[in-house]
């Protein structure tokens, strides 16, 4: 059977069992339009004539009423084939599911991005963690927070020794004054010169490393043959500005 699309005027050569005798919608495969096939009705009783030869004598045949015709049978759409298909193109198989396209360009980016927020952390990590000398570069805070801890009573006992050395000594306390334990961290000493310049300094680890609220702990050090010209001292705690 030949059919020809209404709307664009495609032909196609389909088989007749593809139709069937009640006909059914099809599809253009080049415009997508959609309409009814009928079947072809085959003549039988036209047929038979032309090839059996007439009787001599035949009875009338009786009156008898032809059975009602089965109602039509609406067929799904069908898309039938294009000129030129492959000879195994089947115009009625199943269709396997549409998959859509993955943008391999979008998986890069969200993969570099990924990457680029975990170097981000790992840098800042070693930033705050062990190179303090590379967030100072970096403009980026170091150091310890803020304590309340206290530093009082700090005595400067600095005499000659017998031997011709200069001993400098200091002594004084820690306290907090919350009612929170907090954290001792280590004491900084520096001696600086008649012009605020730093020239000498040490650091002092406390005998405790926590206080209890209201609680204190007090520390001393020495050293021997400091530079004679430190005139002024500043006593801090590690982490903090001692400006």
């Amino acid at each position: 059977m030949i059919l020809e699309c209404t709307q664009c005027r495609t032909r196609y050569l389909v088989p007749d069992s593809a139709i069937g005798s009640e006909g059914r919608t099809v599809r253009c495969a080049s415009c997508k339009h959609s309409w009814f096939q009928p079947g072809q009705v085959l003549d039988l009783v036209a047929q038979a004539e032309a090839v059996a030869p007439a009787p001599r004598s035949a009875p009338a045949p009786a009156s008898t009423a032809a059975p009602p015709a089965p109602p039509p049978v609406t067929a799904p759409d069908v898309e039938i084939a294009p000129p030129g298909t492959a000879p195994d193109y089947d115009a009625f198989a199943h269709q396997p599911p549409f998959r859509p396209r993955r943008n391999p360009a979008r998986r890069w980016t969200m993969a570099a991005f990924a990457a680029g927020f975990a170097m981000l952390v790992g840098a800042a990590a070693i930033l705050y963690s062990g190179a303090p000398g590379l967030a100072q570069q970096f403009g980026l805070p170091i150091g310890a927070p803020a304590t309340p801890l206290k530093i009082v009573n700090n005595p400067i006992d600095r005499r000659d020794l017998a031997n011709g050395s200069e001993m400098f000594a200091i002594s004084g306390k820690v306290v907090n004054p919350t009612d929170q334990r907090q954290q001792v961290p280590d004491i900084r000493v520096e001696l600086k010169d008649a012009q605020n310049r730093l020239v000498y300094s040490w650091t002092i680890r406390p005998e405790t490393m926590a206080l209890p609220p209201r609680g204190s702990v007090e520390f001393n050090s020495a050293k021997l043959d400091v530079p004679v010209n430190s005139k002024q001292l500043v006593l801090s705690f590690s982490g903090e500005s001692s400006n």
